[in-house]
């Protein structure tokens, strides 16, 4: 096989994601979204700015040369805490999005294959997840002292403590979805000739399932992690507006929020741009959803 087949649907999939133009811009949008957040310490060392060192006699400051976005209640730089923030939210989100997408592909490929009463069982199990209330379920879940788990009181008052046990939290709740999609494509790849044949040829139910169902059906699982991406980044920035998510100082976009509540009056815009980060990723990601679900169509292409 020729490397220009070989690349060949690689291509066709860019070029029906460059018709869709708002997901064009959602990418565009989300790539430097996220190589700002990674450079956050770089750009703060270079502007020569600590953005967790408070100055009471410089709050509420207006945009300026020195403080882009202004200065918010403690005197710290505003856009500093915003990438700080963005640090933060996208990892929660990116990684309770792998996360979820790992653990529904595992449960959603073995269910759909194997069937019988295992499939009946996690279905009946993913339906109990789905009917359970999930604001509630994750507030429960945050509210757990990690003191009671018996763990070493460095690591759970540790920051990278929080956001690890963020992530599993949200990911506990957000496989449903591609558990669902991979069980349904694995119904129809299993009745596919590619997958009798290997049957036909003694390879074990495990083989198949890594190497034959799950390739296929990882265009639906890697729409399903896009879009879940959005929906778990709105879930870690409602739990920490709600205080049970990140905590201070440590920035995110949902605790930003917090502090800014009961400034509205005096300081709008504490609050309008961490939610309107939040906004624009979640929206980017939904639209970047929409446009790798139709890139990854064939059907597409003569629609």
């Amino acid at each position: 096989m020729t490397a220009a087949a070989v690349a060949s649907p690689t291509r066709l999939v860019w070029r029906r994601l460059l018709r869709h133009r708002l997901a064009q811009a959602s990418l565009v949008f989300l790539v430097v979204l996220i190589a700002l957040s990674l450079a956050a310490p770089l750009i703060a060392d270079l502007r020569g700015i600590d953005p967790s060192m408070t100055d009471l006699f410089r709050r509420f400051e207006p945009p300026s040369a020195q403080n882009w976005l202004g200065t918010d209640d403690l005197g710290r730089d505003l856009f500093q805490r915003l990438l700080n923030g963005g640090r933060v939210s996208l990892l929660v989100g990116l990684a309770g999005a792998l996360l979820s997408a790992v653990m529904g592909a595992a449960i959603g490929v073995v269910s759909g294959y194997l069937g019988g009463r295992l499939d009946r069982f996690l279905m009946r199990f993913t339906d109990g997840v789905i009917a359970l209330p999930l604001l509630p379920l994750l507030i429960v879940l945050a509210a757990i002292d990690p003191a009671k788990l018996h763990l070493p009181q460095g690591i759970a008052q540790s920051e990278s403590f929080s956001i690890y046990r963020l992530v599993v939290i949200v990911a506990l709740t957000g496989w449903t979805v591609a558990a669902r999609l991979v069980r349904a494509e694995t119904r129809a790849l299993k009745a596919r000739d590619f997958t009798r044949a290997a049957q036909a040829l003694g390879a074990r139910p495990s083989r198949i399932m890594l190497r034959h169902i799950l390739p296929n059906a990882m265009g639906s699982l890697v729409v399903a992690t896009t879009m879940a991406a959005g929906s778990l980044i709105l879930l870690e920035s409602t739990l920490s507006f709600l205080g049970l998510g990140i905590q201070p100082p440590a920035a995110s976009w949902g605790n930003m929020l917090t502090g800014a509540q009961d400034l509205l009056q005096d300081a709008p815009l504490l609050a309008v741009w961490p939610g309107a980060m939040i906004f624009l990723t979640v929206i980017a990601f939904n639209f970047l959803g929409d446009g790798l679900q139709d890139a990854l169509d064939p059907r597409s292409e003569r629609r």
